[in-house]
């Protein structure tokens, strides 16, 4: 028998469906302030070590929209169990690795293994949404959001604590239990039935044919090509981008000609307020992981904090995101939210550039506080905004491109970092760094200023609450 308030949300559900969507973000982040003792531990220079943080967004950002379209399919259950398995295999191997290559493969697992975490949560939600005929809560994903951008922010604090008491093993260690907790809880609550909202028999979902693998796979090409390139981009290296050319027109012409297609890109196409997102999500995403990445290197090498102290020092940025979040979640104006997550990161970037080596704490502070504002609010925001935007069928592949096109932008901000910082993150390199940010910022907050459809969506929302 289901648990749930007068809106008749499974409150069972919630448990799983955050344990499941906060592995691939700590995963992300907190392997930010163990980069430096893996290189020490094996002998190999930051531009292998990088491949720590590559492996996993190449990893995540073609898994995402993959695994979220077969939850579509198949239900979140389905693929939750396995890919959560495979989290605690990948942090066996981590734990147990020889050298860089094995951790490498490592993060590779668990990029694909942490991939169906969020799309599941999406998927259920709506599925929810579905068997009450009402929507969702709002609580419900603000709680997600919540869950899953304080992880992030958390992880190089959480990186530090560990490293001081076991080693940068324990941060591979630690997805060991996590991945048990996550698995025992979605075996025993998600719902073993197929997902409400795909008007598919069980044998045409059971028919591997149906699956657009060839789509799958050229997507995936394109996708990595392009990753490639922008992970290390070089006038040499320009066949990557003719790769990305090749294969992305092969998957336009594969998904236009399909019965059934990966992505169906008629509808997606139509649908601009979706694609804006899209590019608002990337866009949000090279600020918040320069910070995340960037800031924290500098911290280290700019400000000579240990791992330990630089990891507390992002702490501010945690809490301040959490207290936004709360604030924020109780009303549903995704654009007004997003206009000050805009304002505030411009701020930020601002601050970034009044920073010296002999900076006070005060000041450390302040920058930290001021990001806070829009890691609370753009990651609630992006969310709601894709939960209403898209087509609530195949809301589990929306929700993975939303996280692909966030690697997308994490891929650009380590280009960034790579190219402005030399050997060391020193304090000309974060300046630089700072003016890029302004920029995307300023971008960020033109493009939500005029995009009216984000207050329509909002009151469609409001106007039509049964909306599934």
């Amino acid at each position: 028998m289901r648990s749930g308030d007068d809106d008749g949300f499974d409150r069972r559900l919630l448990p799983p469906l955050i344990a499941g969507a906060v592995l691939n973000p700590i995963n992300s982040t907190i392997v930010a302030v163990a980069l430096v003792p893996i290189g020490v531990a094996f002998g190999q220079p930051a531009s292998a070590t990088a491949w720590l943080i590559s492996a996993l967004y190449l990893a995540t950002a073609v898994g995402q929209p993959v695994v979220g379209r077969l939850i579509d399919m198949y239900g979140p259950r389905r693929l939750f169990l396995p890919a959560t398995a495979l989290v605690g295999l990948a942090g066996v191997i981590g734990t147990l690795a020889p050298n860089l290559g094995v951790l490498i493969v490592a993060r590779v697992i668990l990029g694909f293994g942490t991939c169906a975490g969020y799309p599941a949560a999406m998927r259920l939600i709506r599925d929810e949404s579905v068997r009450t005929g009402k929507d969702s809560p709002a609580f419900v994903l603000t709680v997600l959001a919540i869950s899953t951008q304080t992880i992030a922010v958390i992880g190089p604090s959480l990186g530090g604590l560990l490293i001081g008491i076991g080693g940068w093993r324990t941060t591979f260690a630690l997805n060991v239990p996590l991945a048990l907790f996550a698995f025992v809880l979605g075996a025993r609550r998600f719902p073993k039935a197929a997902p409400p909202a795909v008007p598919r028999s069980r044998a045409a979902r059971n028919r591997l044919v149906d699956l657009d693998l060839l789509g799958m796979g050229v997507f995936a090409g394109s996708l990595v090509a392009l990753l490639l390139f922008l992970m290390h981009p070089r006038a040499e290296d320009w066949y990557l981008l003719v790769l990305t050319a090749v294969a992305a027109t092969g998957f336009v012409a594969r998904e236009l000609s399909h019965r059934d297609p990966f992505i169906d890109l008629r509808v997606l196409g139509g649908n601009t307020p979706l694609l804006i997102t899209y590019l608002r999500a990337l866009l949000a995403y090279v600020v918040s992981y320069t910070v995340i990445y960037g800031y924290t290197q500098w911290l280290e090498d700019g400000r000579g904090l240990s791992a330990g102290q630089a990891g507390l020092a992002l702490l501010p940025l945690s809490l301040t995101g959490i207290v936004v979040s709360v604030v924020a979640g109780r009303r549903e104006n995704v654009r007004g939210k997003l206009v000050v997550a805009g304002i505030a990161q411009i701020a930020g970037c601002g601050l970034l550039l009044a920073l010296q080596p002999s900076a006070a704490i005060w000041l450390l502070i302040a920058v930290t506080i001021v990001f806070g504002i829009p890691s609370g609010l753009n990651s609630l925001s992006l969310q709601n905004a894709v939960y209403r935007q898209a087509d609530p069928a195949t809301i589990g592949a929306s929700a993975g491109l939303l996280r692909t096109f966030g690697y997308l932008g994490a891929i650009v901000s380590s280009a960034a970092q790579g190219a402005f910082y030399g050997d060391s993150a020193d304090t000309a390199g974060l300046h630089e760094l700072a003016f890029l940010l302004i920029g995307v910022g300023v971008v960020f907050l033109l493009i939500t200023v005029l995009d009216r459809t984000l207050a329509a969506s909002t009151a469609h929302a409001e106007a039509d609450p049964d909306r599934a």
